[in-house]
């Protein structure tokens, strides 16, 4: 191999283009709850100063946004429904593109995973009736999951109305794309998943018709603000938020078929979180989807550098999705390129409200705060 088809090779702080947006390198933020948003869901200075200071990431994946109010998951997440929403993520959009980074929003509907004393005493919607066995977060402290309302169709197709006015205000506000979330248990996710879905319609049943709204909600969305700025999030077999699959025939059938099908749209990318991510299951899926795979290993353990750098050189993803660090260490770019020691995160204070361990985080010395 010659030295310049070796300098060609892809490493983690190459460019990469996922679908219409350029990225300046291979390290993605994922998107990581914060809960900075208070009580009306627009994002403030304080959220504004986050994403500025990480824009030297080669994407940034926001944390996940409501479309609907009925569909918030948490306190102090933030919303893509009204016009001050979309003037605060504006702003959000021109403060990283000042620093010459680029952002996508993370559209997710809460399904299940949600409460009245969140949602604003709104109703609890997923494809089947059954409550999560467990208790969530809410203004009035830890409370048990209700039982949720089964959608009816024209339900359902409301909710996927939803994400698409969603998307399209995302747009609109100056994000570079969005990426519609159906992994870690919410409604997309429950809609995939043989547990949470007990539908005997077109929804419900087979691996075919459980993939079947996801399709259609990511079709919906690719045909309103173009496939190239759209990407997916799953996670099969994460087993959390009472989301279980343990069948991979099941799990494969169910998940090959949805990328078959999304396949000829030409999303920008995959986002794929796996903890096994060069094992079969993950490769045979990206084979599926075809496009541009963006890998991130999960919450169980921090995703390193070398973790990172291994996954690109390997040809196992184009793109790393990283959390913890990131939180921790605003310049990781800068860091990892150079092999420099990095800031600890502080997980007390990963979902309090103020500025400490959100925006306090130091650079290396000389770095821009």
């Amino acid at each position: 191999m010659t030295s310049a088809a070796t300098s060609a090779k892809p490493s983690l702080f190459t460019p990469a283009s996922l679908g219409d947006i350029e990225l300046a390198n291979r390290v993605a933020m994922a998107p990581l709850t914060r809960m900075r948003s208070g009580s009306c869901g627009i994002p403030g200075d304080l959220m504004v100063e986050h994403y500025r200071q990480r824009a030297s990431l080669g994407l940034i994946i926001t944390e996940g946004v409501y479309p609907s109010r009925e569909s918030q998951a948490f306190v102090g997440q933030p919303g893509i429904v009204t016009d001050e929403q979309v003037a605060g993520w504006r702003r959000v959009a021109e403060a990283v593109h000042a620093q010459g980074g680029r952002i996508v929003m993370q559209v997710v509907h809460a399904g299940r995973v949600t409460h009245p004393d969140v949602n604003g005493g709104r109703r609890i919607l997923a494809p089947s009736a059954i409550a999560i066995d467990g208790e969530g977060h809410t203004e009035k402290g830890k409370q048990p999951y209700p039982v949720p309302q089964a959608l009816t169709v024209p339900e359902a197709r409301a909710a996927l109305k939803d994400f698409v006015t969603a998307s399209r205000r995302a747009i609109e506000a100056g994000l570079d794309g969005v990426e519609v979330h159906a992994a870690n248990g919410y409604l997309l996710h429950e809609f995939l998943c043989p547990a949470s879905n007990h539908r005997t319609d077109e929804y419900g049943s087979t691996p075919t018709n459980r993939a079947r709204f996801v399709v259609e909600v990511v079709t919906a969305v690719a045909k309103a603000v173009g496939a190239g700025r759209v990407g997916l999030r799953i996670a099969p077999e994460r087993n959390i938020k009472d989301a279980l699959e343990t069948d991979r025939d099941d799990v494969l059938a169910t998940y090959g078929h949805l990328l078959d099908q999304l396949r000829p749209l030409g999303l920008a990318y995959l986002s794929l979180l796996h903890k096994e991510l060069g094992g079969d299951l993950a490769q045979q899926l990206r084979r599926r989807f075809g496009g541009k795979l963006m890998a991130n290993s999960g919450s169980a353990s921090i995703t390193t550098r070398e973790e990172a750098v291994e996954l690109i050189e390997a040809a196992q993803a184009d793109v790393v999705a990283v959390g913890r660090a990131v939180i921790a260490n605003p310049d990781l770019v800068e860091r990892w390129q150079g092999e420099h020691l990095e800031n600890v995160p502080r997980p007390a204070l990963f979902y309090t409200s103020g500025p400490e361990g959100y925006t306090d985080y130091p650079f290396l010395q000389g770095g821009q705060n």
